[in-house]
């Protein structure tokens, strides 16, 4: 145990000086302050809007940039909104903001949300997974901005899991908020270059374009380590739980529970029934986090993932099935394993039915070659990081 507080000591030292270097588009106040003076400006922001310790808002409104509405994703404008649950619209209690939910029935902004604004800011810190919904809210703000004719600006982030590209690419007749892009399920690219990917690759409605600059981030390349100075939902928590998030997710479209309602979410699995494992956890409600968490008040039986995700997840750089079988095949009852959200996390029905015909890792993997092959050299045009 003393040997794996040292490992992951040195891990989070080594992670951190190489993230101190990177400058974070919303730091680059030179390169887009000036463009937002004397303009009435919509942010798209959350709780990972920051510049340093300081929230973009605030640092806006010091250097004298008028807000007039803030656009927030899922999990709210403060993050504390549990997957899934309804966000309300309404006014920031600390500067009077008006607040306009992008989630639920209204993922879009109207001409009347963007009425009166000259210029659009978009600064959200994403994971690199498809399923993660901030850029599907992102192009529905694009599409809002190319048919109101308003400019858009986005402040790009490093991307945690940027360095590999894995999983199935989508099958359009699975498209949803949770999947909306041609993209494998792990893309390997940043918000900015999702954005310019969305706009080259004529994927808004109409085939319209956006008028797009993005601020890039100093110091930054797709191979280097980037910890998160702040948690990018309520569910991730962790480094590890980052790192674990684009395997484990697949398990919300199972009967399995990923640790929500426990203080290990997105960093364990487990269910009821499992007879064999190296963890028990009960899950209960949490606000703000898991409300109504799979399993609640039952104990479950599972593993427990939290030094895989720290000590072997980055370094594995691919999609970690293995588990998802392993679970699949020890279920008393498979016809009931797999709910309908799952395919459209995966974004196809193959990946469900590989598994069923008792497919290999190997043979499932090697069906997305090809598809994988034409996604990578279509992702060298919009690159802005090596």
């Amino acid at each position: 145990m003393q040997s794996r507080l040292f490992i992951l000591f040195f891990f989070l030292i080594a992670l951190s000086s190489q993230a101190q270097n990177i400058m974070v588009g919303a730091a680059q106040t030179d390169q887009y302050v000036p463009q937002l003076k004397k303009k009435i400006v919509a942010l798209v922001v959350n709780q990972t809007s920051t510049i340093g310790k300081t929230h973009l808002v605030d640092s806006l409104q010091k250097a004298g940039v008028i807000i007039q509405c803030i656009f927030a994703p899922e999990h709210g404008f403060r993050g504390n909104a549990s997957a899934g649950t309804h966000v309300s619209s309404g006014k920031d209690e600390k500067t009077g903001i008006k607040i306009v939910s992008l989630y639920g029935s209204h993922k879009k902004p109207t001409a009347d949300d963007l009425k009166g604004i000259d210029q659009v800011v978009f600064d959200i810190q994403d994971v690199g997974v498809r399923f993660y919904t901030y850029i599907s809210t992102m192009h529905y703000v694009m599409e809002a901005c190319a048919e109101n004719k308003i400019p858009m600006m986005v402040l790009d982030r490093p991307n945690p899991n940027g360095h590999y590209i894995d999983g199935p690419v989508l099958d359009t007749a699975f498209r949803s908020f949770v999947g909306m892009h041609t993209i494998p399920l792990v893309h390997g690219c940043t918000v900015g270059e999702i954005a310019k990917m969305i706009n080259g690759e004529a994927w808004l409605k109409g085939k319209m374009k956006c008028e797009l600059t993005v601020i890039t981030c100093k110091n930054y390349t797709h191979a280097m380590p980037y910890v998160l100075p702040i948690k990018p939902s309520p569910n991730l928590q962790t480094q590890s739980s980052i790192y674990l998030y684009p395997s484990l997710g697949l398990f919300e479209g199972t009967v399995v529970s990923i640790g929500q309602g426990t203080d290990k979410p997105y960093q364990c699995f487990g269910m009821p029934d499992l007879g064999w494992g190296n963890l028990k956890y009960r899950p209960y409600s949490i606000p703000g986090v898991a409300e109504k968490p799979k399993f609640m008040g039952f104990e479950c039986v599972g593993f427990d993932l939290t030094w895989y995700g720290y000590e072997k997840a980055r370094y594995d750089s691919a999609l970690n099935l293995n588990w998802l079988i392993l679970m699949y095949r020890s279920s008393t009852d498979k016809t009931k394993f797999f709910n309908n959200f799952f395919d459209t996390l995966a974004g196809t029905n193959q990946l469900r039915l590989q598994i069923i015909a008792g497919k290999t890792l190997n043979d499932i993997k090697q069906s997305w070659q090809k598809d994988l092959t034409s996604y990578k050299q279509m992702r060298l045009k919009y690159l802005l990081y090596e």
